[in-house]
């Protein structure tokens, strides 16, 4: 296996650096790719970004692997559809447990959540990330199918865009789920994720995206490819907008 640079948790020795990093991200935008099911590449404030790097097999099958370059590697779980930091070429800094970070002067929050309905005890946990990046506050959601708890919402904070998981499984948010979830986030774009799509060949228990999609009628859809450019000024000023990216 390739050797990783593990971050350790940020102190309050790094305050100046975060108070920095800060005013650096609000700046600039931002470009997301959409590498599929669970992976996003996030491009902005002088950073590349990479989170849930996946092997190809049952739901992925026919995805590529994502063999991009990348300044930093965020894991949800180390299951191999949301954890195979192995595809990743070259040595970047690798963040895999709950806590608060500094890196290049982002900062950086993973919040803890159960995976499964039994509190973890079958899949264990997972991390959902939660940073500013071009400006915009982040949240990737990871593969998770329990509620969001008060603790955790105030660790989460306010995200502009969320990124959410909404095929349902053993491990996933259905439908019903995803939305309840939101109701609780309260943020501006809604990027659905973790879906079943044509990649998928052999085992995949996933559903598609048409259900979530029937279900939130009502609110907006923007359609686009596998690439898109976000700043603030593309959020809407009131309500929320669901963005789907197409892999490609």
């Amino acid at each position: 296996m390739k050797r990783r640079q593990f971050i350790q948790y940020a102190t309050a020795g790094l305050a100046s650096s975060v108070v920095a990093g800060q005013a650096q991200a609000q700046s600039g935008g931002l470009s997301v790719r959409y590498l599929g099911h669970m992976c996003f590449l996030f491009t902005g404030s002088g950073q590349r970004i990479l989170v849930n790097p996946f092997r190809s097999q049952g739901c992925t099958a026919g995805y590529r692997p994502p063999n991009v370059q990348t300044d930093l590697v965020m894991i949800s779980s180390q299951l191999l559809d949301v954890g195979a930091v192995d595809v990743v070429p070259g040595n970047p800094k690798l963040l895999v447990e709950a806590g608060a970070y500094n890196v290049g002067g982002l900062k950086i929050q993973g919040v803890a959540t159960d995976q499964d309905r039994v509190g973890g005890r079958r899949f264990g946990r997972n991390i959902a990330w939660r940073w500013n990046q071009g400006g915009l506050n982040l949240l990737h959601l990871g593969g998770t199918a329990a509620p969001i708890t008060l603790e955790q919402k105030i660790l989460i904070g306010s995200p502009d865009v969320v990124f959410i998981p909404v095929g349902g499984s053993a491990r996933a948010y259905n439908p019903q789920e995803a939305r309840q979830a939101l109701q609780v986030l309260n943020a501006k774009m809604i990027v659905p994720m973790y879906f079943r799509t044509s990649a998928a060949k052999g085992e995949c228990d996933l559903g598609g995206l048409d259900a979530f999609l029937s279900l939130m009628s009502g609110t907006p859809v923007r359609k686009g490819g596998n690439s898109l450019s976000m700043s603030r000024s593309d959020l809407p000023k009131e309500g929320s907008v669901i963005q789907v990216m197409n892999y490609a």
